[in-house]
């Protein structure tokens, strides 16, 4: 059975870098880690010179040292390729391998993820590395797993290097066949665009005004997705040759263009991520009058979670943020650590490992602090870790479980990568993604994100009574098809603004909009509109209820006996008109809005629609907390609410504010890092963490 993520245990660990430390720390780093309930810690993944410190050259002594230190004690290792930071050696005599910025210019030694995915140069260093490293340290007893490099397309998500136009060639002729076909596919025709030949075609590359073929720029993103599977893949299919057959492979982090799904699928055992909340306090980016700070971290283990129900934390934050040239934040407050540990948790990580254990004394990361400052003395952050391995003990039962939700929030990467090329999509885009979220979190509404994949099945739609799909802007018959019988079952359905106007290249369709939607939302859009700068904010009225109609507006009109208007814009130039259509479809509904979905509109849809707060029956609380379940019944294809969908839940309460708070419990529950069952009103300390054991 695997070490960590297994079903059976909540394991702590941190990330360690032995290279940095004269090797008298390390016993006793690696005791008082113990001592403090660090059971597992991540090696390597910056360290290629330590294996291989010239071309050809290779040693594995340091390494090894430091293995038959860790084989003193019970600790368990997670050992890293360190393709993230190949070693000066190697970008000196091969540039070839070094990425570059649009223009062509270079990107060269002295950062990290100075690297392309495609060049064959790189390519063959990085899969000697990797078979070096996982042939002679795979065997090592404490060697649990593998990391993949280190957060694939962190730092840049675009590579410009000569090496990416000849692959993305490749990628094009595999699939269009013909420039012909490409032609056709990317509207070339406007702007006297027409290639003649494959050796015309680049990467996207500098231009007046920087605009770019939208076409061309949407098949880009999918290719460096691509490269980046491909990459991870290499080194995947090598460390299974030697990997014991409990250990594992993963990789941490979720980044841009970069298809998270197929990357699991085809390279890993389980995805991590690293989660930094204290971000929401970084100075220069800090929002006073953002609804959740820290806690919108939980959008980001979101989306982990669509990757692996069951996951891991690479990175948790211990300390305080900071490069010497970016990105400045406060330490984390008394009780900050437990909260965003158990935040995790709730969300599904059975593994949460802190970055990291010393903080680091050179180089770019000297002010990100890990759970020791400079000195390695002993501190409150270490005392804390103290008490969160603590209440850990007490919730050991929770491993294995699911986060439990019924409302789901559906994405797709084709419709992700076209909202950051077209500002029209984006602009809807960031709204309602930004705010169902914010709305569900305050109205303690759970929810899960779920993507539409070529694997997406029915059963993995019948779990939710209500999907939101905003700004379906991209839409395929397959994928409509499969909404169609979700909603036809008995499924609920709402689609917002901008929906099904672009096929799979991002050519406007020249159907009537809403496209292929417009037959499973009975609704018509003769016209439609951005909010007018010169105007005041668009409401509608829905049964004497205002709701804003954000950022664009299409004006709709019912198509289909069985569509009826919900409600009807209240101000602009189409005053009177439709905003709101349902249309009954088989034994559902679907639900086609008119807008982006504001803060209070989302808020309203959740209510009127019966989803918000489904655990009211159980337990009240305030705004400034986040209600989480996860459920020990793994309901892959159950549907919610009904009698198989019931089994041994824990619910959290996470208080994120910043003074204690009330919640009434309003059935006696057992509170599990203390052991007490409570009742009635109960009091949660500020930063302050409960999980209890659901009642039958």
């Amino acid at each position: 059975m695997r070490e960590i993520i297994n079903g059976s245990s909540l394991t702590l660990g941190t990330c360690y870098y032995p290279e940095h430390w004269d090797r008298s720390l390390w016993e006793e780093d690696l005791n008082r880690m113990l001592e403090a309930g660090i059971r597992v810690i991540r090696i390597a993944e910056f360290a290629w010179n330590k294996i291989e410190p010239r071309e050809g050259e290779y040693t594995y002594e340091f390494f090894d040292s430091f293995l038959d230190v860790v084989e003193k004690t019970p600790m368990k290792v997670i050992f890293c390729t360190p393709t993230a930071t190949p070693p000066a050696w190697l970008t000196e005599e091969y540039p070839e391998v070094l990425n570059a910025q649009m223009d062509g210019t270079l990107y060269r030694h002295g950062a990290r993820r100075h690297y392309n995915y495609n060049s064959p140069v790189y390519q063959r260093f990085a899969a000697n590395i990797t078979e070096r490293s996982a042939a002679h340290y795979g065997p090592r007893p404490c060697v649990i797993g593998w990391q993949i490099d280190n957060e694939l397309n962190c730092e840049t998500s675009e590579f410009y290097s000569e090496s990416d136009t000849a692959a993305f060639r490749e990628f094009l002729k595999k699939k269009y066949g013909t420039v012909e076909a490409l032609n056709e596919a990317w509207g070339t025709v406007f702007w006297n665009q027409t290639y003649t030949a494959w050796s015309e075609v680049y990467v996207p590359q500098t231009t007046i005004s920087n605009s770019t073929n939208p076409h061309r720029v949407l098949d880009y993103l999918r290719f460096i997705s691509d490269s980046a599977c491909r990459f991870a893949g290499l080194q995947a299919r090598i460390i299974r040759k030697y990997k014991k057959p409990d250990d594992f492979i993963t990789t941490n982090g979720l980044f841009g263009n970069l298809d998270n799904h197929r990357l699991a699928e085809e390279s890993l055992d389980f995805m991590t991520y690293d989660s930094y909340p204290n971000f929401a306090y970084c100075l220069d980016d800090y929002r006073k009058d953002d609804p959740l700070k820290d806690r919108k971290w939980s959008r980001n283990l979101t989306e982990t979670r669509a990757v692996s129900p069951v996951f891991g934390i690479m990175e948790q934050q211990s300390g305080a943020n900071g490069w010497n040239t970016r990105m400045e934040a406060p330490t984390p407050r008394p009780g900050q650590m437990t909260l965003w540990t158990l935040q995790s948790i709730a969300h599904g990580a059975d593994f949460v490992s802190y970055f990291r254990w010393r903080t680091c004394t050179v180089g770019t990361e000297i002010y990100w602090h890990g759970i020791l400052d400079y000195s390695g003395r002993e501190n409150r952050r270490l005392r804390e870790l103290r008490d969160i391995h603590r209440k850990l003990e007490g919730l050991q039962e929770v491993a294995g479980s699911v986060y439990e939700a019924r409302v789901g929030i559906l994405k797709d990467y084709d419709n992700i990568w076209d909202a950051q090329l077209d500002r029209w999509h984006e602009r809807v885009e960031r709204e309602s993604q930004k705010n169902l979220f914010a709305a569900a979190q305050l109205m303690h509404t759970p929810v899960d994100f779920v993507y539409l994949t070529e694997k997406t099945t029915l059963s993995d739609l019948r779990r939710y009574e209500l999907l939101f799909y905003p700004h379906a802007v991209i839409l395929t018959k397959e994928r409509m098809a499969l909404l169609e019988e979700y909603v036809r079952e008995g499924g609920r359905l709402v689609m917002g603004c901008r929906t099904g106007y672009k096929d799979l290249n991002g050519r406007c369709v020249m159907d009537c909009l809403p496209g292929l939607a417009a037959e499973l939302t009975g609704t018509d859009i003769p016209e439609y509109s951005f909010v007018a700068p010169d105007e005041e904010t668009v409401y509608a009225d829905w049964d004497g209820e205002r709701i804003e109609a954000a950022v664009f507006n299409d004006i709709l009109s019912p198509a289909g006996e069985n569509a009826r208007v919900l409600a009807s814009y209240e101000n602009s130039c189409y005053a009177g008109e439709p905003a709101l259509i349902q249309n009954r479809f088989g034994k559902g509904e679907a639900y086609y809005f008119g807008g982006a979905f504001a803060l209070d509109t989302a808020k309203t849809f959740l209510r009127k629609l019966g989803a918000a707060q489904p655990y009211k029956e159980l337990i009240e609380a305030p705004e400034g907390c986040e209600i989480a379940v996860r459920s020990a019944m793994r309901r892959k294809s159950v549907p919610a609410g009904t009698e198989d969908a019931k089994g041994e839940a824990f619910l959290f309460v996470l208080n994120y504010q910043h003074e204690p708070v009330q919640i009434t419990l309003k059935r006696p529950m057992r509170e599990l890092t203390g052991g007490q069952t409570e009742n009635g009103a109960v009091t949660v300390e500020k930063f302050g963490v409960r999980v209890y054991r659901m009642p039958e």
